[in-house]
């Protein structure tokens, strides 16, 4: 079912500072900010040989985000993105094992413009999930 790793997300306080970490520091190819208030945060995508690191900061006082930078002042990382081929098919048999998905269990289009889920960390042994259209 599951896919290639798209990325790794890491929650930061300031962005522009990581991003300037990984573009300066690191060499990185670092994308410009992009506002993704559907979910209620600020992504910039590292891009790498083999996959992409997204630096995720909030967006508005109300972001799901918020909590985990109250809890990690620091930041740290905050979910790991598998594509599947069928992200209705993987929610299904995914659902059937009991496995809990997220919100209202209907996908969002996320920052990449493809339909996204996040699944419960309590069943991933403590991980966050994102899966990903492909």
């Amino acid at each position: 079912m599951l896919g290639r790793l798209n990325h790794i997300a890491i929650a930061v306080p300031d962005l522009e500072a990581a991003s300037n970490t990984y573009r300066s520091d690191l060499g990185a190819d670092v994308s410009e900010p992009l506002p993704q208030p559907d979910h209620g945060v600020t992504v910039v995508f590292v891009t790498l040989p083999n996959t992409k690191i997204e630096l995720i900061t909030p967006l508005g006082d109300a972001s799901p985000i918020r909590g985990f930078l109250d809890k990690n002042p620091s930041g740290g990382i905050h979910h790991m993105c598998y594509e599947v081929e069928d992200i209705l098919a993987a929610r299904d048999q995914l659902k059937a094992r009991g496995l809990r998905v997220l919100g209202d269990g209907e996908p969002k289009i996320g920052a990449h413009g493809k339909p996204v889920l996040f699944l419960h960390p309590k069943d991933l042994f403590g991980t966050l999930v994102e899966l990903e259209q492909a």
